[in-house]
């Protein structure tokens, strides 16, 4: 496809995902226009166009879409009903409704991986909570709510019969614990001519209590034959769910060396942040060539990195205060990356940190470092 940067993208959210993709679309000089319920959304002040609306609504997206020629995401709990309105009027919309169906609910998303082949944890559907007290026997297990759960949000672990009370009263996937030794993440792009590139795999360590990814290494610290397995396994993944666009596959390694799929986002992910500055191509800039239909980046790692996600502290909520950012900024190597949002509450993402390091246990001391030293407070 010849390069059109007259064309105008069109971003439903307007958080840091959607921030990112803009500050990598300034330099294609792509128009963009966005969309989200927040009256002071991160991206308000860089798009060119900012409308305040539900991102759930037909109407509203409809309305918003209507002078786009390319939509895209950053967030899947959106009305796919307008998008799939959107796509059979011509216009190009990535990921697509079909696979945001696939992905939006997370027990379709599961069964699709059994009936697709592809390893993933066992499962049972569950329709309320008297229904899980049903598979006593199958805990431990993490309890899952079918649609609406973001960053941890909508995640319980049910040990035994006691934690029962925790289970979700909603349609959800009861998941069997897995007995892991890391978690994984792969960053797939796939455009609409059918080039595929992956992202380098990264290991992540989540937040004990938020649920979320407090930091990554990137690359994992796996052998070769891992790594070739996990890549594999996100290419599959992403073929047999024909995405365009950015596809980040999370993976269990268990103990014994499997590879099982946790779960996918069909847009720019956490697990690859750090892609702005260790990699030739962020994954930002790949999502735009995807969904473009333009020639895919190297996404060749220039460094070891890591990164740190910037979490509110708990105990504050208000006006935003970086306590201890001079002195993460005098450490060589340290990149932060603020999402522009005011007030900070706990474990809110407020920013990112990108740390950079040719040796690994450097790197490793400037994360302890940076966790350590800077806090997310309000006055």
């Amino acid at each position: 496809m010849q390069f059109d940067n007259t064309k105008k993208l069109g971003i439903l959210g307007g958080g840091q995902l959607g921030r990112m993709i803009i500050q990598a679309a300034i330099d294609f000089d792509f128009t963009i226009k966005s969309l989200d319920p927040d009256p002071d959304a991160p991206c308000k002040y860089i798009a060119h166009e900012f409308v305040n609306g539900s991102l759930k609504d037909y109407e509203t997206v409809m309305a918003f879409g209507q002078d786009c020629d390319i939509i895209t995401i950053e967030i899947e709990n959106v009305s796919i009903e307008a998008l799939e309105t959107f796509e059979k009027q011509g216009k190009a919309v990535f990921p697509q409704p079909s696979v945001l169906r696939l992905i939006q609910d997370k027990r379709v998303q599961k069964q699709f991986y059994k009936d697709h082949n592809l390893p993933t944890a066992d499962f049972i559907l569950t329709e309320n909570q008297a229904d899980v007290s049903n598979y006593i026997d199958f805990l431990p297990a993490v309890h899952k709510l079918g649609k609406g759960g973001y960053d941890g949000k909508g995640v319980q672990i049910l040990k035994n019969a006691t934690d029962l009370p925790k289970a979700f009263d909603q349609p959800s996937v009861l998941e069997k614990l897995v007995d892991f030794d890391k978690e994984l993440a792969v960053i797939v792009a796939r455009n609409p001519s059918g080039e595929i590139k992956t992202f380098p795999v990264v290991e992540m360590v989540f937040h004990p209590e938020a649920n979320l990814v407090e930091y990554l290494f990137a690359p994992a610290e796996i052998s070769s034959d891992i790594e070739k397995q996990a890549e594999q396994i996100a290419v599959k993944t992403a073929e047999a769910f024909g995405v365009v666009g950015l596809l980040a596959v999370e993976m269990f390694l268990t103990k014994d060396g499997k590879i099982l799929i946790n779960e996918v986002a069909p847009r720019p992910h956490n697990s690859g942040h750090q892609s702005i500055r260790a990699n030739d191509v962020s994954q930002y800039e790949q999502h735009l060539r995807a969904i473009f239909d333009l020639p895919l980046g190297s996404t060749k790692a220039h460094s070891k990195a890591a990164m740190v996600n910037l979490l509110g502290e708990d105990g504050f909520s208000g006006e935003a205060i970086y306590e201890g950012m001079n002195d993460v900024l005098a450490v060589e190597g340290v990149h932060p990356f603020l999402y522009g949002k005011k007030l900070t509450k706990p474990f809110r993402k407020m920013g990112h940190i990108t740390i950079i390091d040719q040796n690994f246990d450097k790197l490793k001391e400037k994360v302890i470092f940076v966790k350590e030293k800077l806090k997310v407070i309000s006055k």
